[in-house]
């Protein structure tokens, strides 16, 4: 079995997991793209009356159907399942009565599952954040200073967002043993009451940051990601809105700030330049930060 991770370039295999089960068919339902729910679901519908067709094409009973025709009894499924009832065909045994029951009660169940999965999938909120391509490292303040974007791709706004900033590394125990250990990176601000095109992400690498210390050959030979978390409330629907984002160690660009994405108009006015969400200005080394400055990719 392989999962995929955020946007990674690699997969965890997972052997010996528990399979998935029929009871995790309305999980994947709601995980599926909506080609995929309507396909399943129409698809669903087609075997079911297939069923029935072939249990009426055995059992015979179905008035002007032809007896040799599995097309007839699987039209005169659809009719039932459907309740369209053209009168064309109709059941003339108890045997086939007994088996239109069956399907009207199948057909009941059936359409509204369906009707719930659709209702379910339209209100459901998905949230369209944004994430700059990369991270940066630079100087802020004399300060080194982990930094990174995110913003709600709507054009409405995200209430109470709060962010959260992981770095996960592997690890050597003192055993000998190798280990994936996370540790959080506190953010200079780490909630935005009313999230919009833009939010820029702080984390001050001192003595008690994770990073302290650290180099890019450091990271890369730790295997180190830089992952992002948000929630909060989308202000339209009123529902919960999540998203997350990770960074590899070769997506974290050293010597190099995102560039400003606002500016102010002669006319006083304030422009948000969103051309610029990804876009990295490389700084110049400083006795604070004396990593040579990185050409952004």
């Amino acid at each position: 079995m392989v999962r995929r991770v955020g946007q990674l370039s690699y997969a965890f295999h997972i052997i010996g997991g528990r399979r998935p089960v029929w009871r995790d068919a309305y999980h994947a339902m709601l995980r599926m793209p909506w080609w995929g729910a309507l396909t399943a679901i129409v698809g669903g519908y087609l075997a079911l009356n297939a069923v029935f067709a072939t249990l009426y094409f055995w059992l015979g009973g179905i008035a002007n159907a032809a007896a040799d025709s599995w097309l007839d009894a699987f039209f005169f499924s659809i009719q039932t399942m459907g309740t369209i009832g053209y009168g064309a065909m109709y059941p003339a045994t108890r045997t086939a009565n007994t088996l239109v029951a069956a399907e009207s009660v199948a057909g009941l169940l059936v359409t509204a599952l369906a009707t719930g999965l659709i209702f379910v999938r339209f209100s459901q909120t998905r949230g369209r954040v944004l994430f700059s391509a990369q991270a940066a490292i630079a100087p802020m303040d004399g300060v080194p200073t982990l930094m990174l974007r995110l913003g709600n791709e709507r054009s409405n706004v995200i209430y109470d967002a709060d962010m959260y900033v992981t770095l996960s590394r592997t690890r050597r125990t003192a055993e000998g043993q190798v280990i994936y250990k996370s540790e959080d990176l506190t953010l200079v601000r780490s909630r935005a009451p009313n999230l919009a095109q833009s939010w820029m992400l702080l984390h001050r690498i001192d003595t008690q940051s994770p990073l302290y210390g650290e180099t890019p050959q450091s990271l890369a030979a730790a295997e180190a990601e830089v992952a992002v978390a948000m929630t909060g409330t989308d202000d339209t629907s009123l529902q919960p809105v999540h998203a997350r984002h990770t960074y590899e160690h070769r997506s974290v660009v050293w010597g190099a700030r995102l560039a400003d994405v606002l500016s102010e108009l002669p006319n006083g006015d304030v422009q948000l330049d969103l051309r610029l969400f990804h876009t990295l200005t490389p700084t110049a080394p400083t006795p604070a930060f004396p990593y040579p400055p990185a050409t952004p990719e």
